[in-house]
């Protein structure tokens, strides 16, 4: 399969956590910090989609601005999307620092004839911790027309690979990648791990 992107979200406004959740202290590095150095490991290709350039600066990586400002999350895949060299692209939230290697490895291996590898997770999807192909731009395109946000609005209209909670339990998911942080009770708990 040709090289898969990874992209991160970091254009939420954090307006339940007060601060900024990408440069929340996690150890010795912020939140971002912690999820870009897993990531660089896996991917030849990183990017960031924020609306503040500036702020990512120190990252040694393309940083790109939503194409339709305040669309929330979908407006970022589809930026990602849109802007992406690659047509498989693996989309994180800068939220959810705690990625497993091997599962990233287990999603790209079954993107294959698919547009969407989604995992399903304690019976709720997990759209910020997927992989979309290129075949998915029209279809939110038509989403955001509408102003309907909700990530996985669209996952009807293309094909979708649904990754079930057994093939994750396979994984060492002590320190879930589908754990995001978006209150002070949150990040109090994410950093006891």
């Amino acid at each position: 399969m040709n090289p898969v992107t990874g992209i991160i979200l970091a254009g939420g406004k954090s307006t339940r956590m007060k601060t900024d959740k990408a440069f929340l202290k996690l150890g010795p590095k912020t939140m971002i910090g912690e999820l870009v150095s897993r990531l660089e490991k896996k991917f030849s290709k990183l990017v960031i989609i924020a609306n503040d350039k500036e702020k990512y600066a120190r990252f040694d990586m393309q940083v790109m601005e939503d194409i339709i400002p305040d669309k929330g999350p979908l407006g970022g895949i589809y930026t990602g999307l849109v802007k992406s060299d690659s047509f498989y692209n693996f989309i994180f939230s800068c939220d959810a620092p705690f990625v497993n290697p091997d599962l990233i490895d287990y999603m790209i291996s079954k993107a294959k004839d698919f547009d969407i590898v989604v995992p399903k997770w304690r019976g709720r999807f997990e759209p910020l911790h997927a992989i979309y192909s290129k075949n998915c731009i029209l279809a939110i395109e038509r989403q955001l027309e509408k102003n309907e946000l909700k990530v996985t609005s669209f996952y009807p209209e293309v094909i979708a690979k649904m990754v079930e909670q057994e093939e994750l339990e396979r994984f060492d998911l002590g320190q879930t990648p589908f754990m995001n942080i978006n209150t002070p009770e949150d990040y109090a708990t994410i950093r006891q791990f």
